[in-house]
């Protein structure tokens, strides 16, 4: 396998594993409520996990090939909203595509916090009662 593949997997795995130890916070603690962000692409992997889950996507970038995003998802009400609705699909499977709306992390990295997730082929859901950067 590509040594840039290995090392960009590595790094998801590294940061997905890291999030949970710190994922209680404030959002604004860790994401800029000011910078909304909107990506599509086909999800690698889904971590329903307390107190926040997290969906792991490959976005097409134009120039820089293929951006690996972290999104993670409010509280369980959001989440159970989700599994709910696509459990007649059979749940959110890698291969995937969704579109996510969020805010992106303060610190610039391909981080961000969902409050709404749109499936290609299925329904869209609204995460929070109100989008973040709107508070």
């Amino acid at each position: 396998m590509n040594r840039l593949v290995v090392s960009a997997l590595i790094g998801v795995a590294v940061a997905a594993t890291a999030m949970p130890a710190s994922a209680h916070h404030a959002v604004q603690t860790v994401f800029d409520m000011n910078k909304p962000v909107s990506v599509t692409g086909s999800v690698t992997a889904v971590e329903w996990v307390n107190p926040h889950s997290y969906i792991s996507i490959d976005v097409k970038a134009d120039k820089e090939g293929v951006q690996h995003w972290l999104f993670e998802l409010p509280g369980s009400s959001g989440v159970r909203q989700l599994r709910t609705g696509l459990a007649e699909r059979g749940g959110l499977k890698p291969g995937d595509i969704v579109t996510i709306d969020g805010i992106a992390a303060k610190d610039g990295t391909t981080t961000g916090f969902a409050y709404k997730l749109r499936v290609a082929d299925g329904p869209s859901f609204d995460l929070s009662n109100r989008q973040p950067h709107n508070r």
